[in-house]
């Protein structure tokens, strides 16, 4: 079942990880986003599909008030983490992206070993109570990010030392270390060369309903490989959003046809 016109849809069966309502973003007079609504749950990847400046950035970035960083953004509407309403002034933004964890385009290790890139997190945030409890979270994080295996052996060799894909996917790491309940990613593999994308896509197979995923990409293919629900974007407007499989083979819209067939975008 696929719903479109900004009429909100939940995304799968059970109560949704995160609900946004109406959600509207200004960058001053310029409105970015019109009042977008979405569900997104554990069981899914979500992809945010749509041509460049479509707005499918700025309302990920919405997802763990990233722009908040903007002076002049403005986000009116509701979203909610759990019930929780994530621009109450009583939300704590530190523990919030703790929470709603984010992977940008470019990778970004910091200038760190490649353990201090992993524990950073837990040790800000008091997660571990001792050196072999941070250890061990270190090692179940580059585990579950598939890097453990290449890195084990120099952990305190530097992170930007790491290739392309591999500093990639040492960010989501760092992201799983402080145990998110949503990661955000900010076309993870534009930067990357094709086995380097296969094994970041593999990596969300792997993590999928451990975390709730949402993907931002420009590559249709990579849309319908890993994601279940699909949301299309047009001139900041969420055109229509639905299982992957309905998006891409029985659009409801014909923008939405337009966009998959290649007739603009």
């Amino acid at each position: 079942m696929t719903n479109s016109k900004n009429e909100m849809i939940s995304a799968g069966d059970g109560s949704p990880k995160m609900t946004t309502r109406n959600v509207n973003v200004f960058y001053g007079d310029k409105q970015a986003i019109n009042d977008v609504s979405i569900d997104v749950n554990m069981d899914n990847v979500t992809a945010f599909i749509g041509p460049s400046g479509c707005g499918k950035s700025t309302f990920l970035r919405c997802l763990n008030r990233m722009n908040d960083t903007i002076p002049i953004a403005k986000v009116t509407g509701d979203i909610t983490l759990e019930g929780e309403d994530i621009y109450s002034p009583t939300m704590d933004v530190v523990q919030l992206r703790a929470r709603v964890g984010m992977v940008f385009q470019k990778p970004n290790p910091f200038p760190k070993s490649i353990y201090d890139n992993v524990a950073y997190g837990p040790r800000i945030h008091g997660l571990a109570a001792g050196k072999d409890e941070l250890d061990n979270i270190v090692e179940t994080s580059l585990q579950r990010a598939g890097l453990w295996g290449e890195v084990k052996d120099r952990l305190l060799d530097s992170g930007t030392a790491l290739s392309g894909g591999q500093q990639q996917r040492l960010c989501i790491a760092r992201a799983i270390a402080v145990d998110p309940e949503v990661i955000l990613m900010d076309e993870p593999c534009s930067a990357l060369d094709p086995i380097a994308t296969a094994k970041i896509e593999e990596l969300i197979h792997e993590i999928r309903g451990r975390y709730a995923i949402v993907i931002v990409t420009h590559n249709m293919q990579q849309a319908a490989r890993v994601s279940q629900r699909t949301a299309f974007f047009h001139l900041g407007t969420l055109v229509e959003y639905g299982e992957t499989s309905e998006i891409f083979t029985n659009p409801t819209e014909t923008q939405t046809r337009d966009y998959i067939t290649g007739r603009y975008g």
